[in-house]
């Protein structure tokens, strides 16, 4: 029986999601963009290289964002202890899941008939279409009006379009 002065663990993740910080996605779809196109020269099996830097790389800033989080504004505010925790890995999470759609992309572009280079450019659309989309769940959970989501949209794709111009500029 629950008390009614308690929310329901429905009511807690409604509440999470209202409250969702999509910086980590847009950070992520960055980050993941940018690996694709520091790649650089691969070895034996490209693509399985691929997908691990893309996910090893999300991995590692995870840890980088938690920790700072953790032992840089936290720890000043408040104690640690396993829900603080648990509270800031979670809020960090967004930047692995941005890594996870490019590195699919790179997993199943042999199906779509692409060549390591197709794969990579592949990644580097899913992962601009990511910081696009990332940015605009972000606007609409605040509650922007459809001006002001067009405007982010843009932003983001210009963004995305300067990572692809640094790909097409930087040769390995």
């Amino acid at each position: 029986m629950s008390r009614p002065d308690l929310p329901t663990a429905r009511e807690r993740r409604a509440e999470h999601r209202a409250r969702a910080d999509y910086t980590g996605g847009v950070y992520g779809s960055m980050l993941a963009a940018s690996v694709v196109i520091g790649a650089g020269a691969l070895g034996d099996y490209p693509r399985a290289e691929l997908v691990a830097l893309l996910l090893v790389t999300g991995l590692v800033f995870w840890v980088a964002h938690v920790h700072a989080q953790l032992f840089g504004a936290r720890l000043a505010q408040h104690p640690l202890n396993r829900r603080t925790v648990l509270h800031v890995c979670r809020d960090e999470w967004p930047i692995v899941k941005a890594a996870v759609p490019p590195a699919v992309a790179v997993a199943v572009s042999p199906l779509l008939g692409l060549d390591v280079s197709g794969a990579a450019w592949l990644a580097l659309s899913v992962a601009v279409a990511g910081q696009v989309g990332w940015s605009l769940a972000a606007a609409r959970r605040a509650g922007a009006s459809w001006p002001l989501m067009a405007v982010t949209a843009s932003v983001n794709l210009l963004l995305g379009l300067l990572i692809i111009v640094f790909k097409l500029v930087v040769t390995h």
